[in-house]
């Protein structure tokens, strides 16, 4: 039986592809060197923002092995660089986003000046405070994000209510809250005072107000919520407004802890 014929033209998808080295997806590239993430590139390429040599591109599948000619509004793009990633105590009352249509302050509007371009890494929500982390890579930012890569936060929880450590401890099998899901939660009881109780939790997916709403399941009312961990990077000493930077070499360290997984392109939603 004869082996059907490779067409000689590429797929247009391929057009930008040279030999050599291993195509990416443009898309892909683009988040590497910290233009955006992943999901507002493509919304660029859907507005027409990207082009290849003066060339509008249609469709984040195009493959590229370099960034050599590629502009996003008419600005060329450079090369990568290597990866930076940066702790933030993020104080309440501050929005995880680049920009809010109410004109409520958001953590860009406090980060302190000398910072690269960065982007977060899942979100803390309004009310929120903690530790946040901050990258200049899109493409870090997105495989941390992903349930599946199977990254540890943990949350310190002040409550208001009754709860008993046997309440607590049945969270390590999961609950389901409104048809919503949860997963393996680690949760103790570290003190009581008053009527208050301050909780450790431990998770690993970080869906939308996770820690919230399964702790208004138990019957509590949260009044503070610090995230103190994510991953191997700690709050520590770190005062509301602050900003460090990691090591290059605790990164690379990192990253080889990481689960290689492939996940959805969209990212996760606020956490906490």
């Amino acid at each position: 039986m004869a082996r059907p014929i490779k067409p000689s033209v590429p797929h247009p998808a391929r057009e930008g592809a040279k030999p050599g080295k291993e195509p990416q997806r443009i898309a892909k590239l683009l988040a590497r060197a910290g233009v955006a993430s992943r999901r507002e590139i493509e919304r660029m390429i859907e507005d027409r923002r990207v082009a290849i040599d003066g060339v509008a591109i249609e469709t984040p599948a195009t493959l590229l092995t370099s960034l050599k000619g590629v502009t996003v509004d008419g600005k060329p793009v450079a090369a990568p660089e290597p990866t930076r990633l940066f702790l933030y105590h993020k104080p309440k009352g501050l929005l995880t986003t680049e920009r809010d249509p109410k004109g409520r302050p958001t953590i860009y509007d406090k980060l302190p000046p000398g910072l690269p371009r960065v982007m977060p890494i899942g979100r803390l929500d309004l009310n929120t405070e903690g530790l946040l982390l901050l990258t200049t890579d899109g493409e870090f930012k997105r495989q941390l994000e992903l349930p599946a890569t199977g990254v540890e936060r943990i949350y310190r929880a002040r409550a208001y209510g009754n709860v008993t450590q046997e309440q607590l401890e049945d969270l390590i099998e999961g609950v389901e809250i409104d048809g919503v899901r949860y997963g393996s939660i680690d949760a103790n009881m570290e003190r009581r005072t008053g009527a208050n109780v301050w909780i450790e939790m431990k998770l690993r997916e970080g869906k939308n107000r996770e820690v919230r709403r399964v702790l208004e399941y138990l019957g509590l009312e949260v009044s503070r919520l610090i995230r103190v961990a994510y991953g191997a990077f700690e709050l520590g000493e770190l005062q509301p407004g602050e900003v460090g930077e990691i090591l290059q070499h605790q990164l690379v360290a990192f990253r080889k802890t990481l689960k290689s997984v492939k996940g959805p392109k969209a990212p996760q939603p606020p956490e906490a």
